[in-house]
């Protein structure tokens, strides 16, 4: 492999006709837990290798890829991940700013790090969607106590106060329902050190969200839009097609389309997104990789999202993203695992009543802890309502539910 002659476009997320064919490339990924499982399991089958570089022994991608052990901050092991391969992707956001920044010097990471620099910091991201011109909720600096104040009285209640940056699944954020629980939020999350966002709660219908994949030559094509059911702050399920007028939905696609455009995104671009009850489109949040709401495509699309990004990233054209089958994806947890690897062993008598095919992945973590993603279910119907059916009579989900 030869990384000399991809160094120049290193980052630029613009206009390229470098294609990375498959057969005569290794693909590098930065982290190595289930999304680069996937990504490597979607791209071996393209012909492509894969190296992986994570802390964890035995991380789940690094079960069917080489991996380079190593923490994520070691510039030594950035270097030789940068040596063994001929392009390099990220499966998660955090990624050490001074390694970033090493590996577009050595090597080739198409997605770039103006993109992570954006969206690991949601002030950052919300001006970002509106130099878009895309909608996001009400919001507001705080740095000090009267800031805080004054922003409650403006946006109102009830409104959320988040950390700028960190924070997933729900973590690093406090409700505030009430004006005089305004103090303590702002004091309990400023202890942290972290900069602080408000937001106005915007009083929505659903949430939804799309998948959109730019390449390296400026292609764009998005996925049909899911609808996300969240509990404990965790996501629960995706509903496609998503529940929602088919106007919403082409519109939620306009937008997300005109995101990945404005930030020159390479590679996968998630859009998540609130649809208010007038069927206003309000831009939540974005993760510039695969994403848990875009699992269900693995079957229920002609092209998954893991396929898809490998194409953006090596400048192949992008696949087609018809809808093949309604789907409802699940996420199993540390205490559905057991369950539903049970259930694996018997004939599926709520499958064959219902009429869904159930498609499990398992990711392969060492540990399963509750509230600690362990794989998923896509299942494949004629209808959504009976996959929602097949969620409910199976039993497994009961807790997460209550």
């Amino acid at each position: 492999m030869n990384n000399t002659h991809t160094r120049a476009l290193s980052g630029s997320g613009g206009e390229s006709e470098h294609v990375l064919l498959p057969g005569k490339t290794t693909i590098g990924i930065l982290g190595g837990g289930q999304l680069g499982r996937m990504l490597t399991l979607a791209g071996t089958a393209m012909g492509y290798r894969f190296v992986t570089l994570d802390p964890a022994a035995d991380a789940p991608c690094g079960q069917i890829a080489d991996q380079i052990e190593a923490g994520y901050d070691d510039e030594k092991a950035a270097l030789e991940l940068a040596r063994q391969c001929d392009v390099i992707t990220y499966e998660f956001e955090n990624v050490d700013a001074d390694v970033a920044a090493l590996l577009e010097r050595e090597s080739y990471v198409p997605q770039g790090s103006s993109l992570l620099y954006t969206t690991q910091h949601r002030l950052r991201e919300k001006r970002a969607i509106e130099a878009a011109g895309v909608r996001v909720a009400p919001y507001r600096e705080i740095t000090s106590k009267d800031t805080m104040q004054a922003a409650v009285s403006e946006l109102g209640v009830p409104c959320v106060l988040k950390t700028v940056t960190g924070g997933y699944d729900g973590k690093g954020q406090r409700v505030i329902r009430e004006a005089d629980q305004a103090l303590a939020a702002y004091e309990e999350l400023a202890a942290t050190g972290a900069e602080l966002v408000l937001e106005q709660f915007i009083k929505f219908d659903c949430e939804i969200s799309v998948v959109v994949a730019r390449s390296t030559n400026g292609e764009i094509k998005t996925f049909p839009p899911a609808e996300n059911i969240h509990v404990n702050n965790i996501l629960h399920a995706s509903i496609v097609p998503a529940r929602v007028a088919t106007e919403v939905q082409i519109e939620a696609q306009k937008l997300a389309a005109a995101v990945a455009k404005s930030m020159q995104a390479v590679g996968l671009l998630a859009v998540e997104l609130f649809v208010a009850a007038d069927g206003r489109l309000y831009v939540n949040e974005l993760a510039p990789r695969p994403h848990n709401s875009g699992h269900y495509t693995m079957e229920a699309c002609a092209t998954s999202q893991f396929e898809q990004h490998i194409r953006a990233i090596c400048g192949l054209p992008l696949g087609d993203t018809s809808l093949l089958s309604p789907v409802v994806m699940v996420n199993v947890l540390g205490e559905h695992l057991e369950g539903i690897i049970a259930r694996t062993g018997q004939p599926d008598a709520e499958a064959i009543e219902l009429g869904v095919i159930p498609k499990l992945h398992i990711y392969g973590k060492t540990e399963a802890k509750t509230g600690r993603k362990m794989g998923h279910v896509n299942l494949l119907c004629q209808d959504v309502e009976e996959g929602l059916q097949w969620i409910e009579q199976t039993n497994l989900w009961r807790n997460t539910n209550s």
